[in-house]
């Protein structure tokens, strides 16, 4: 094992080191460097994939068709990165981390040499890791995960061999229902097999439910309340079935879209804080509670939901990409803050779009809150209008207050991007009545005359009046 010096800038030259190359790390490094020229401030940066910057939310839309080349998703490639003053290390993954030692010990993926780099100031940007069953048969070729581009390449090759077509995707979140939705564009027979009551768990069911029937009328078999027991293999050793308690589903493809967990180990073995989904604890600075020189941030961090009030995990490329500008910010001498989020996401299946942001009913009933739920019916545009569809929009309101709690919206064309008006109203804690005020924009192409969202605030204002 080589050593990679002290702290050896000259001239009071400190050293960042960043551990993850993509959106939270990069981030961080580039806003630094913004700030602080390469005299001030040296940059290393350690990546144990072949890219960084790249779009992990973009990966279903590739293999699906929609984008055509892989490139389209990278924002930044590592030679930019380089030209900017970023010692940037690909294909070398970090072993552990010396928080008393100020230093890190890295290994080349390639050759397995050794060496141990020190920091100043150190970033944690480890990202989150694919949940991955203890399962038989789930190593097997022809499983797939999909979280980084070399996997979305080596669904792709495989898609590309594959003679049947039928799949299966195991899991109905985020990843799942995109992943069904990339493998129909490709003209596979799409089964979903989901240990859910409904798709889409981050919604209530009832608004699950309405996924499910969509789901299906595109052509895709649902099978919920399953839990896959196995993937069984054929004498070629590939996949050719999933398997339940209660049957199998052939299959000459699967996908897993079961979810990630915060990637944590490392940061665990060298003693740092976390919380109860396994993610960092920072604080408004996003530094690591408890030590001055060290951040963290994207996927590997929990965050402050400020409905609920509470840490929660929501990993998402938005938070990653804010997270590294705020860390980039104060490692480079300046000064940011990371307030929280709402818990605002959206998604689409085929034509099909969702979306939340805010609490729902079971987050409610977890801390404690009383609440009001109204669900309405609505469209898109002007009900005369060319083009006008349906919308279903739910939301959840403080009992006692009136306070906004939560929306869920499933519907068409100009359904999904909707919930962003109740995000704001969230962050701003307006309660449903004011909301009924807000100035929203009109025209019968657009949006009724009242928006859908705010129906729902006149009907959750008048049930929170009654109660």
């Amino acid at each position: 094992m080589t050593m990679n010096g002290g702290r050896d800038g000259s001239g009071g030259t400190e050293r960042l080191v960043v551990i993850g190359g993509d959106a939270a790390g990069m981030s961080a490094a580039s806003q630094a460097r913004r700030l602080k020229g390469a005299g001030e401030l040296e940059i290393v940066a350690f990546e144990r994939g072949h890219f960084t910057s790249f779009s992990a939310c973009g990966i279903p839309y590739w293999v699906g068709g929609d984008v055509a080349e892989r490139d389209q998703l990278i924002a930044r490639t590592p030679e930019e990165h380089r030209a900017r003053g970023i010692d940037l290390r690909l294909r070398t993954e970090v072993t552990g981390i010396d928080v008393a030692g100020q230093r890190v010990r890295a290994r080349d993926v390639d050759s397995g040499a050794e060496s141990w780099t020190s920091y100043d100031k150190l970033v944690i940007a480890t990202g989150a890791r694919p949940l991955r069953p203890d399962l038989p048969g789930a190593d097997a070729p022809g499983v797939h995960g999909v979280q980084t581009l070399d996997d979305g390449q080596a669904l792709l090759d495989t898609l590309t061999r594959t003679r049947g077509r039928r799949a299966v995707v195991v899991g109905a979140g985020y990843i799942g229902v995109e992943m069904a939705e990339a493998l129909i564009h490709r003209g596979f027979e799409v089964t979903v097999v989901n240990r859910g009551k409904a798709p889409m768990s981050t919604l209530d069911p009832d608004m699950g439910l309405l996924v499910h029937r969509a789901m299906e009328g595109l052509g895709i078999t649902m099978v919920n309340d399953a839990e896959v027991t196995k993937i069984l293999t054929g004498e070629d050793g590939r996949a050719r079935a999933v398997a339940t308690e209660d049957a199998e589903y052939p299959a000459d493809l699967v996908v897993l879209g079961i979810g990630v967990r915060p990637q944590t180990a490392l940061a665990e073995a060298a003693g740092l804080p976390l919380g109860a989904s396994g993610g960092l604890l920072t604080d408004l600075a996003m530094r690591v509670r408890g030590h001055e020189n060290i951040w963290a941030g994207g996927d590997c961090v929990e965050v402050l939901n400020l409905v609920s009030g509470q840490e929660q995990y929501i990993p998402l490329g938005t938070h990653a990409n804010k997270h590294g500008q705020v860390i980039g910010t104060n490692a480079g001498g300046g000064y940011a803050t990371f307030p929280g989020v709402v818990g605002t996401a959206v998604s689409k299946v085929c034509d099909l779009e969702i979306a939340r942001t805010g609490l729902r009913e079971k987050d409610a009933d977890r801390v404690g809150l009383r609440y009001e739920t109204v669900t309405i019916e609505s469209t898109s545009r002007a009900g005369y209008y060319p083009g006008a569809s349906p919308m279903t929009v739910k939301m959840l309101a403080e009992r006692r207050t009136g306070r906004l709690l939560g929306v869920q919206i499933v519907g068409r064309e100009g359904a999904g991007k909707r919930v962003d008006i109740a995000a704001v109203a969230l962050t701003a804690q307006l309660t449903v009545e004011q909301m009924t005020a807000l100035d929203l924009g009109y025209a019968p192409p657009f949006s009724p005359v009242w928006d859908p969202v705010l129906v729902a605030a006149r009907k959750a204002a008048a049930k929170v009046r009654a109660a």
